[in-house]
């Protein structure tokens, strides 16, 4: 059985959390979708619950951290390629999101990054194939 990753984060307006996410090209799963949440699908075996801010903090006895202040996770995807990476990162800007640091060349690995609409880092890479196979 293919372990599966499952993401959990908090947003303060579900609606716009979803319309900012579709503009980068994602797609979600009407099953787990309801007013307090969705189920946004990166891969076959990648999805990122977004949740509201109260249902979230069903799930932790925790405070829920306040993203735009504080960093909870750093989320980071690969892509298939650098042009793949701008192309998200722009389409981000486009859709209300911000780039908080400037792309990186590293030779071997390319990485740009945005925030999303309530404050969570999203790290993009590309990394060379000939970088992958050493690894």
């Amino acid at each position: 059985m293919t372990t599966k990753i499952f993401v959990n984060l908090p947003v303060s307006n579900l609606k716009k959390s979803i319309a900012f996410f579709t503009k980068l090209g994602f797609t979600f799963n009407a099953q787990f979708t309801d007013e307090t949440a969705t189920c946004m699908i990166v891969s076959e075996d990648i999805f990122v619950m977004l949740l509201t801010r109260e249902k979230f903090g069903t799930f932790t006895p925790k405070e829920v951290c306040d993203a735009t202040k504080s960093t909870e996770v750093l989320v980071c995807l690969t892509c298939e390629s650098r042009d793949e990476v701008d192309d998200m990162v722009r389409k981000a800007v486009a859709a209300g999101g911000a780039t908080p640091m400037d792309s990186g060349d590293y030779g071997f690995m390319y990485q740009h990054g945005f925030e999303d609409l309530d404050g969570h880092l999203w790290e993009l890479i590309y990394m060379e194939p000939t970088a992958e196979d050493q690894g």
